[in-house]
């Protein structure tokens, strides 16, 4: 069977080898591309001001390496002989791996659980919510989507019901944008593949609306109504069927879960 990694082009290259490894043929197909900020002034500016925080929520791994390498010259955070005490949030095991390789100590990260059925902004509030009171400052660390040109280059946009839960319980949200995702269209052979595994039992991985979407743009017309797809959210799975997909199965993000994800469509 032939799996269709569609993440960016690191994460899906490394996502492939490892499904290759365990006997599957997986391409890598990338609908998404990550560039840096639009705007590093803003990025250097929310570096200058992170003491002012109680906590900054990181959205993925890709804001937190953005985030990092705009100012590796800047002592280290989140760990505890740093000066400043701001703790790092994270939605998943992803982000909390990218946080640790940018020098975070694991007991200054709150995320949820390995055993979390989901990994996403409300099982983030489940472990953290309580800690939150009048007055508490959160750093929301984001992107800013192409499919999105309305959005402020500063402010971008993501997570907005994990902000709207810190306000509700009286604390404040300021947001940066560390990266943004760039419009993506398949070409010639890329268009081809695309195109055939729509139909020939071939199973899309999804972890992204946005690379849904760049999918349908870059092949009008085309049927899905046969294509199999994995997507790691509840959200996406919703995109995917919007877009005709006919077989959407819902996974956790880890390779276990998705494996035997895969294998159920066999």
């Amino acid at each position: 069977m032939r799996v269709i990694i569609t993440r960016p082009a690191r994460e899906a290259n490394k996502w492939a080898a490892a499904l290759s490894d365990t006997g599957y043929d997986a391409v890598a197909l990338p609908l998404v591309e990550v560039a840096p900020a639009p705007d590093p002034h803003s990025v250097a500016a929310a570096w200058q001001g992170l003491g002012g925080f109680d906590a900054a929520m990181f959205v993925s791994g890709n804001a937190v390496e953005h985030f990092f390498t705009s100012n590796m010259a800047v002592a280290q955070v989140f760990t505890a002989l740093s000066a400043m005490k701001i703790r790092a949030f994270a939605t998943g095991p992803g982000t909390v791996a990218a946080l640790l390789r940018a020098g975070a100590e694991s007991e200054w990260i709150d995320a949820p659980g390995q055993d979390s059925q989901q990994f996403d902004s409300e099982a983030l509030w489940a472990v953290m919510g309580s800690r939150v009171r009048p007055g508490y400052k959160v750093l929301v660390v984001r992107g800013l989507g192409a499919a999105a040109p309305e959005a402020s280059s500063t402010e971008g946009h993501g997570r907005d019901w994990f902000a709207n839960q810190v306000l509700a319980a009286g604390g404040s949200v300021d947001y940066v944008v560390a990266y943004q995702r760039m419009v993506v269209r398949l070409q010639g052979d890329e268009c081809a593949l695309a195109q055939q595994a729509a139909s020939d039992g071939s199973v899309w991985m999804f972890s992204s609306s946005e690379a849904i979407g760049n999918l349908v743009a870059s092949c009008p017309g085309q049927h899905w109504g046969l294509a199999k797809s994995v997507v790691t959210h509840p959200r996406i799975g919703d995109a995917a069927r919007k877009a005709g997909f006919g077989v959407v199965i819902e996974s956790r993000p880890s390779l276990a879960s998705l494996l035997a994800s895969i294998e159920s469509l066999q």
